[in-house]
């Protein structure tokens, strides 16, 4: 998934084999004002945009890009599922356990010939009552599971990021940078924010913000060098928002193997990403019951055998390294997290990974033993 570095790529076809198990889901915890600098344009065709518009039909600062509408297609059980498109992702979730033993998933190619059975996988985020999965697919025509042991309500969802109708989006010309560190916009990686929204036009998840408090780093646990990673990203952003029923994608931030930076949860158009204009960070879903005032950046690829290559570690030290000293916290300071909605407290890292949360392998034994270099590096600039 090689892009240029405003322009994340969104006509790839290429495909590797590769896994992402869902970050967890969660309750609502606690910052300094910071002023903004850029302020991205996340319009879509379909959503509400400016009315200044240039002569292509864009808003003024803006070019019009085109993405490919996402295409889904759930199911439930596990009877063999076809789809009418080639399906890139399956997401898989599923109620009971978190554990992935003894499930599985065989695709069906569009000759009709049968994959043999993979495992469901392990070693990513674990979600609350259950757990999920995102899966590569590879143009796959069908497929069908196997539930994991001890599991409940086994559902599916048939992803395509790559070939559905056109959506024009309104990206911003220039580069969108926080405090100099460059991102790519929700409308960059092709965000349709029509998916915030219930059938009866409310959104599903409204924007909640609470001061800062800790940051928390994750992997999407799939396999590495991803050859489209924003497409990725917007199949993760589906299952999220609808799937599971977040109404929105659930990290604040994403950093892909070549170190671009992808903006995630929506926060309003009127701050930085992540926070609205006071300087409070949106509530997202990556730590269950510990997200409110918690910061979640993800690292896509899966880092339990290797770590991250160097213009993501680079990317993550540099983005860190603004958000503690905008929020003018210690990064190698051990902290009292309290959950500003229920009162619930957890002692951890400023700079923390999410198994210092809870039960599971994320963010990959390598990039968990590589966290007190970051707090390092973000403390000293080392």
């Amino acid at each position: 998934m090689s892009v240029p570095p405003t322009s994340p790529s969104h006509r790839a076809t290429s495909r590797v084999t590769r896994r992402t198990v869902i970050g967890a889901a969660g309750a609502v915890a606690a910052g300094a004002v910071i002023t903004p600098t850029v302020m991205a344009t996340t319009g879509d065709s379909g959503t509400a945009a400016s009315s200044d518009t240039g002569a292509e039909g864009s808003a003024a600062g803006t070019t019009t890009e085109t993405f490919p509408k996402t295409r889904s297609e759930a199911a439930t059980g596990e009877a063999p599922v076809e789809a009418a498109f080639p399906i890139g992702y399956v997401g898989v979730r599923w109620g009971g356990t978190d554990e992935t033993t003894g499930g599985g998933i065989r695709l069906r190619a569009a000759d009709g010939g049968q994959g043999t059975w993979q495992p469901l996988g392990d070693g990513g985020c674990s979600l609350a009552n259950g757990g999920g999965v995102l899966l590569a697919a590879d143009q796959a025509a069908g497929y069908e599971l196997k539930a994991p042991d001890g599991a409940t309500g086994l559902r599916s969802l048939a992803l395509d990021t790559l070939h559905g109708p056109d959506r024009k989006v309104a990206v911003p010309s220039d580069p969108t940078r926080v405090r100099g560190v460059q991102y790519l916009t929700r409308a960059a990686w092709g965000a349709d924010e029509s998916l915030r929204f219930k059938a009866d036009g409310t959104e599903n998840s409204p924007t909640a913000f609470y001061p800062f408090q800790t940051i928390t780093v994750h992997h999407t646990a799939m396999t590495n060098d991803d050859p489209d990673p924003a497409a990725t990203v917007r199949a993760i952003y589906q299952l999220h928002a609808v799937t599971n029923d977040w109404g929105d994608i659930g990290y604040h931030f994403l950093i892909d193997e070549e170190g671009r930076i992808y903006e995630g949860r929506y926060s309003g158009e009127d701050g930085l990403p992540a926070h609205d204009a006071d300087g409070k960070v949106v509530t997202a879903f990556h730590v269950g019951g510990f997200n409110s005032g918690n910061l979640g950046i993800a690292l896509l690829g899966t880092f339990t055998e290797q770590g991250p290559k160097e213009a993501a570690r680079a990317s993550l030290t540099r983005l860190v390294k603004v958000l503690v000293r905008q929020h003018g916290v210690d990064p190698q300071a051990r902290v009292t997290y309290t959950n500003p909605v229920n009162g619930t407290q957890k002692e951890v890292a400023e700079i923390s990974g999410h198994r210092d949360w809870m039960a599971t392998e994320c963010p990959g034994e390598v990039m968990y033993g590589e966290l007190e270099r970051l707090r390092t590096a973000v403390a000293t600039g080392r």
